[in-house]
């Protein structure tokens, strides 16, 4: 990142000088996380023809959550596992979305988005800086029971998002329906049955044509 300050969204339309210190970095941190709706991801959404941006990815996970935190193998917070869900993506505001199947595009991936968490939670005051930041440690080390829970919800949604396409990401040239099967199995860390599930949709795909099967080995 430049040494040079990012201009931030609220200055578009500065706050009344009289607004409390605390209130108006929340409020700047809030105006500023507006643009994860302009992020855009690869994935298409089922209700209409066009791609999914980041915040309706990160509600949808939410939401999934809420349905299907029975499936996972091991006893979650509901209510913390929404907020890693929610607050995951918010990074790619700076860093930008980073395709599952684009293995160049996250050679530095982890570094750049680590940056942009650096930067984004900064705006808001030390304490909920720190908690956000751990939340968002804690999501992309998997380290929790909600975290894995958490990472195998993101990696469902689309899977659910390309059923609905018939296709949708898994026609991206070059990969195969094991290379899907292959990105998708952190699924079954969380949940045997949901990852059982998943599976099955994978298959039934590369059985319908949706995605390419591997080449046999001579």
């Amino acid at each position: 990142m430049s040494d040079e300050r990012r201009s931030l969204l609220a200055e578009k339309t500065p706050f009344p000088d009289d607004l409390d210190e605390r209130l108006r970095a929340q409020l700047t941190f809030l105006v500023e996380v507006d643009q994860l709706k302009t992020v855009l991801r690869q994935s298409p959404l089922a209700a209409t023809d066009r791609r999914e941006n980041d915040a309706e990815h990160s509600w949808h996970l939410a939401m999934m959550v809420a349905v299907l935190a029975e499936h996972s193998d091991r006893p979650i917070d509901v209510g913390h596992t929404i907020q890693l869900v929610l607050l995951h993506d918010l990074v790619e505001i700076y860093a930008g979305d980073t395709p599952l199947y684009d293995s160049a595009a996250g050679i530095d991936q982890q570094e750049r988005e680590a940056a942009a968490a650096d930067e984004l939670f900064h705006l808001l005051p030390t304490d909920q800086a720190q908690r956000m930041r751990a939340l968002w440690d804690e999501f992309e080390e998997r380290r929790t029971p909600e975290a894995g829970f958490a990472k195998a919800m993101d990696r469902l949604q689309p899977l659910l998002l390309n059923w609905m396409a018939r296709g949708g990401t898994w026609r991206t040239p070059g990969v195969t329906a094991d290379d899907v099967r292959a990105r998708k199995a952190v699924i079954g860390e969380a949940s045997s049955s949901l990852w059982k599930a998943g599976r099955r949709l994978i298959d039934e795909g590369e059985t319908r044509g949706w995605s390419r099967s591997a080449e046999p080995k001579a």
